[in-house]
């Protein structure tokens, strides 16, 4: 079981290498620049988590296939990114599969490290989030997490039915698979029909 968690985690970290990628080629950045990207995209959140947890030197440390995967898959796009038809299309769908996956094994890890269930709902979602801020700011974009669309909802869901069913008694893997499905499947509403949260509309000041 702990190597199946691995290797999802890994997938996870190569998706969102991938969007990091994305960007950097909607940024004509040099292949420096993509596997940079590509790998503050694919790391951050995790190691975010891993430092909040407290428990001694982040993952991918003793584990350098994480850094190496995220600099072959910014090398990979810089050649492959041209031939996309919708590069930013791919960024968002790459981005909704890193999402899903990172929210399920940060909670996953957080609940293991002792954590109660709140504080792994919120470190799924900033294991989720935080790689992709991360990203944006170093390419000038804005960060999704603060655009108005679903986005931090869908990872705080997607961690709470993990959470949920493992609580309950369910299978890992039933667990897991639930929790990428809530989590990506909220999100690609909001990228495929547009829904987003209510966002603060601006009214006129009132005189005290």
């Amino acid at each position: 079981m702990d190597q199946w968690i691995a290797w999802l985690d890994l997938c996870g970290v190569a998706v969102f290498a991938a969007s990091g990628a994305l960007t950097a080629s909607r940024k004509q950045m040099d292949v420096v620049g993509f596997c940079l990207v590509a790998t503050v995209t694919g790391i951050g959140g995790g190691t975010m988590r891993d430092l909040l947890l407290g428990q001694g030197a982040v993952y991918w440390i003793s584990a350098p296939e994480y850094v190496m995967t995220c600099i072959g898959v910014g090398i990979l796009l810089f050649f492959t990114a041209p031939y996309l038809e919708s590069r930013y299309k791919a960024l968002l769908w790459a981005d909704a599969a890193g999402l899903a996956l990172f929210c399920v094994t940060g909670a996953e890890k957080a609940l293991e490290a002792g954590a109660p269930l709140p504080v792994a709902v919120i470190l799924g979602v900033m294991t989720a989030t935080f790689g992709g801020i991360i990203r944006d700011v170093l390419c000038a974009e804005v960060p999704l997490i603060l655009r108005k669309e679903i986005y931090a909802t869908a990872a705080a869901a997607g961690a709470l039915a993990y959470l949920l069913l493992i609580l309950a008694g369910a299978g890992a893997v039933w667990s897991q698979g639930a929790g990428f499905v809530a989590a990506f499947g909220i999100r690609a509403v909001g990228i495929v029909f547009g829904v987003s949260l209510p966002v603060y509309r601006a009214r006129p000041g009132r005189d005290y």
